[in-house]
């Protein structure tokens, strides 16, 4: 995990997310205490809690983001839920630990492909010797001497400079290409992650179990045959060549580990969960599943595929709009497991402003983008950004208030026929607050249109 200091972790999120100081300081400050969690004794390691974080805001004000960012930052497993999908039918008791083993599977991947990019090098160094052998085979030692030996190795050298320059991408050869085993109807809903009607891990494993046995029955091989292009070729020689450099084990040691220590879960919708006053009907399932996370969330040990893992050191952040209900209404026992409440604010005119230039990842930078695709040149003047940006506060205001969503609808809206005449159209476009009031001002009047439109 990278030790960034909490003021260089808000730094970083300001590439990305605009405004919410408050919010970005708590995340910043969580995750600068695991690193200073495994820099403290032993002795009192394993005793330091995290503290969870609930964000309390309206939809589409950067909650999502700066919690997705934040692991991207750490390099942590990250995975994001709804606890609303807790309350569908086939959802109840233990499958809430399927989370974790979602976050689990994903850890392992990561770690992967981490390792992967280790023996990047050597896997393609022996997947280009394993080429060369099936284009150019070579007589068994024995069958000849030392001077026919040079011979082959000088011209082999010449072919490897040939290789190497491409010149034998277009040639054909035979591999081993790995075989896929068949989707076997009704088998798929054991597949991995999915813990079915309360089933778990054992469910999981079944899955798995019953689709090799299929493979098996109906004579599948692990590999079979297949003749392709050289470039082709080459991929699928360095993976293999790679998984064999690689030890699994170690792989998934580490991946527990950083599930472990560093994980994030992103908890969305937490208050749709929430009791009302009238515990009726629905509450008492809400209840129910505030009470199947309160384990995970308070730390528990979860059996997966590739192991158990403990979930006292996993970073939960919950949020929610709260707009019928109050983090109070969360039963006391999870409330406790969420110390820290920051309150995200509602986005204005001047923030629309910012999302659509400031950020990396701007909103006008990425039309900007597309376009350039085409050899279109696209810009945006001054006054053009912030007529859109008002046009956007005007539309939250009067209808449901979708924050920075409400941007992408009106910039869709405003470009259209760009996007649909671009590859014949000019070459330079110009954005003036004109074609943004003539492309938007019939519909922001009319409430009905604005609410089925924008």
């Amino acid at each position: 995990m990278r030790s960034l200091t909490p003021k260089e972790i808000v730094q970083e999120l300001d590439r990305y997310v605009i405004g919410q100081n408050k919010a970005k300081r708590s995340v910043a400050i969580a995750l600068r205490n695991r690193w200073r969690r495994q820099q403290a004794d032993e002795s009192i390691r394993n005793e330091i809690m995290p503290n969870n974080i609930i964000m309390i805001g309206p939809t589409g004000v950067g909650k999502t983001e700066i919690a997705r960012r934040l692991a991207s930052l750490a390099q942590s497993p990250f995975i994001k839920v709804e606890a609303t999908k807790f309350t569908e039918v086939g959802y109840v008791g233990r499958d809430v630990e399927s989370i974790v083993r979602d976050l689990t599977y994903m850890a392992v991947d990561m770690v992967e492909k981490e390792h992967a990019d280790l023996v990047k090098q050597r896997a393609e160094e022996q997947a280009d010797a394993r080429i060369m052998d099936l284009l150019f085979p070579v007589e068994p030692a024995s069958n000849i001497d030392d001077e026919e030996r040079g011979r082959i190795n000088k011209t082999r050298d010449r072919l490897r400079v040939m290789y190497e320059e491409g010149k034998f991408n277009d040639r054909y050869l035979e591999i081993d290409a790995p075989a896929k085993a068949p989707n076997i109807a009704g088998i798929s809903i054991l597949g991995p992650g999915d813990g079915g009607m309360g089933g778990g891990d054992m469910m999981d494993n079944a899955g798995d179990f019953l689709n090799e046995a299929m493979s098996n029955l109906l004579g599948n091989k692990k590999s079979k045959k297949k003749k392709m292009v050289v470039q082709e070729a080459r991929k699928i020689l360095i993976e293999e060549e790679s998984q064999k450099l690689i030890d699994r084990s170690k792989v998934i040691d580490e991946a527990i580990d950083r599930v472990q220590h560093h994980g994030i879960v992103f908890l969305d919708e937490i208050d749709k969960i929430t009791s009302t006053n009238e515990a009726k009907g629905a509450d008492v399932s809400r209840q129910g599943v505030q009470r199947d996370l309160l384990p995970i969330v308070e730390g528990s040990t979860v059996k997966t595929r590739y192991g158990f893992v403990k979930t006292d050191h996993i970073l939960f952040i919950a949020s929610g709009a709260f707009h019928s209900s109050k983090p109070s209404d969360l039963i006391p026992e999870l409330q406790g497991r969420f110390p820290i409440r920051v309150e995200l604010d509602s986005l204005t005119t001047e923030d629309f402003i910012k999302i659509l230039t400031h950020p990396q990842n701007a909103l006008i930078k990425q039309y900007q983008a597309l376009l350039d695709a085409e050899d279109v040149e696209l810009v945006f003047e001054e006054d053009a950004i912030r007529e859109i940006a008002l046009k956007a506060t005007e539309v939250n205001d009067k209808t449901e208030n979708i924050g920075a969503r409400r941007l992408h609808t009106i910039m869709t809206r405003i470009l259209d026929d760009i996007m649909f005449n671009a590859p014949d159209g000019r070459k330079k476009i110009v954005i003036t607050p004109q074609c943004v009031k003539d492309a938007l001002e019939s519909i922001v009047m009319n409430d009905d249109l604005s609410r089925y439109i924008l």
